[in-house]
């Protein structure tokens, strides 16, 4: 089969081409066979990037799988085979899922769910992940509720749209952060309350501004894929009582967070590693998705996707998150686009 291969650490951005690329497209790899008389294989239209990939096949990610790996987690696509004691999928169903490595694969085996009917695949596949941490986080973790404020940090990449849209059906007041008026003006398009262009205006004043303007105390959940100094300048916004949830470190800065000043006002600092819960709590995972995919078939959200590529120009795929040029999520197709439609 076909699949994008990790056989050295390395950036991610270099031609598949080059010699120096840390992956390879190789189109002779074994098709994995079931493991189990319940596994399932799929056969794999789309796969997401996420930003925890880059950093995975750069070496800077916490989990350093051994060499060589298919990296890539979430998918969708439609079952090729399934183990005799299955009765919930049958072969040709239209499926997505999730797997710790191997989404950057024609083929896996690995946990999934039915795609609702209309859902394009393309937009399925992009939903575990980034829908599937920030619904974790606020749904589960923060139990954001209605009247709350929400602030989001790095509003217009993939965790970050996700966050903006759950916290909207959770009834929040939604105050977005990110940088350029073409992010700026897809968030206003979400409907968001408040939002911050860091290109000519500084988080702090803007956000007080907001919230004097609507008799607002402060925020209530802040939720931060960034880290560094824009974590800092965040925390002065903060309510007594007020949550923190830390999903990532897009800056490449590990901000601090004062234990004194989170004692004074009642803070609770929520670490979220969404991967972990496989292991650890995966029926949190399994009722979050599919919590997701029901929202998603409602319309509740949206899935936005920026750029699709092909296998054979992963580097571009990687690149375009790197550059930062993305607004939601980033996309390999296994498939031409007119086999990953929506099912009417």
């Amino acid at each position: 089969m076909e699949a994008l291969v990790c056989r050295k650490l390395g950036d991610p951005t270099v031609s598949i081409h080059d010699e120096k690329s840390p992956i390879v497209l190789s189109k002779t790899e074994p098709i994995p066979q079931l493991n189990s008389s319940t596994a399932v294989r799929v056969r794999v239209k789309a796969t997401s990037l996420n930003y925890a990939n880059y950093l995975q096949i750069l070496g800077k990610y916490q989990e350093k799988p051994p060499l060589p790996f298919v990296p890539g987690s979430d998918y969708s696509g439609t079952v090729d085979a399934v183990g005799p004691n299955v009765s919930n999928f049958k072969v040709g169903d239209t499926v997505c899922g999730f797997a710790a490595l191997g989404s950057f694969a024609q083929f896996i085996v690995a946990d999934q769910f039915p795609v609702p009917k209309g859902c394009d695949l393309l937009a399925a596949a992009a939903l575990p992940v980034a829908f599937g941490t920030s619904h974790v986080a606020l749904v589960h973790r923060a139990q954001l509720s209605s009247g709350q404020v929400l602030l989001v940090l790095g509003a217009a990449g993939g965790v970050g749209v996700a966050a903006v849209q759950i916290g909207k059906v959770c009834g929040a007041t939604i105050i977005a952060v990110a940088r350029g008026a073409e992010k700026i003006k897809f968030l206003k398009s979400l409907g968001v309350d408040h939002v911050v262009d860091l290109s000519n205006e500084s988080v702090i004043p803007s956000v007080k501004e907001f919230l004097k303007a609507r008799k607002l105390k402060g925020v209530d959940v802040l939720y931060d894929p960034v880290g560094g100094k824009l974590t800092k300048e965040s925390l002065k916004l903060l309510n007594w009582g007020a949550q923190i949830l830390v999903i990532g470190f897009a800056s490449g800065e590990i901000p601090v967070i004062p234990a004194n000043i989170a004692l004074v006002k009642n803070w609770t600092v929520h670490g979220l590693y969404w991967g972990s819960y496989k292991i650890h709590r995966p029926h949190v995972l399994e009722d979050s998705l599919r919590e997701l995919l029901l929202w998603a078939a409602k319309g509740l959200i949206t899935i936005h996707i920026s750029h699709t590529y092909s296998p054979s120009e992963a580097n571009l795929a990687f690149s375009a998150i790197e550059d930062r040029k993305v607004i939601g999520k980033v996309m390999i197709a296994f498939d031409d686009m007119k086999s990953i439609r929506p099912r009417l």
